[in-house]
């Protein structure tokens, strides 16, 4: 049982980095199932407290809220519209369901939506592209912020479990 909660815990990492690239998994969370399997872990092997079981999943929370808002925010901090933003969302998941350009699509997708978005609602070149631009930032800056999170998670993990 022991072995199988380990496998489980370095699956839950690997799932996890994943998740921190590809938007329809929640990276952070995932991998917060690894320190998860080392708490109920019997073994001897130092398991994480509960205390720290506790902060760890206030801040994988707190990431995975500002990964769907940092988009969203760097849209509108660019000067885009709310057309701007439901565009940046709808190119959000369509970068992830229709891969054109391959993992790719899913870095561009945000910018393309945001763009046509705009675009669409009368806004002039330069807002659209401000607008994208925008999303896309955010869009990196919660993927950083994400694999930052998974990062510290997996330190932790190797820490306890080696």
């Amino acid at each position: 049982m022991d072995v199988l909660l380990i496998i489980l815990g370095v699956m839950a990492l690997i799932l996890g980095l994943i998740g921190c690239i590809f938007p329809a998994l929640p990276g952070p969370p995932i991998a917060y199932g690894s320190l998860v399997a080392l708490y109920f872990h019997s073994a001897p092997v130092k398991h994480p407290s509960s205390s720290a079981l506790l902060w760890y999943g206030l801040a994988v929370a707190l990431v995975t809220a500002l990964d769907y808002f940092l988009p969203i925010w760097g849209t509108k901090k660019l000067g885009g519209t709310n057309a701007g933003k439901r565009g940046s969302t709808i190119g959000l998941f369509a970068g992830i369901f229709l891969p054109v350009f391959g993992p790719f699509t899913i870095l561009i997708g945000p910018f393309i939506g945001a763009v046509a978005g705009e675009l669409l609602s009368g806004q002039n070149q330069q807002t659209a592209i401000r607008s994208g631009i925008g999303s896309f930032l955010g869009f990196i800056s919660g993927t950083i912020l994400k694999l930052g999170m998974v990062g510290v998670i997996a330190y932790e993990f190797i820490k306890l479990a080696w």
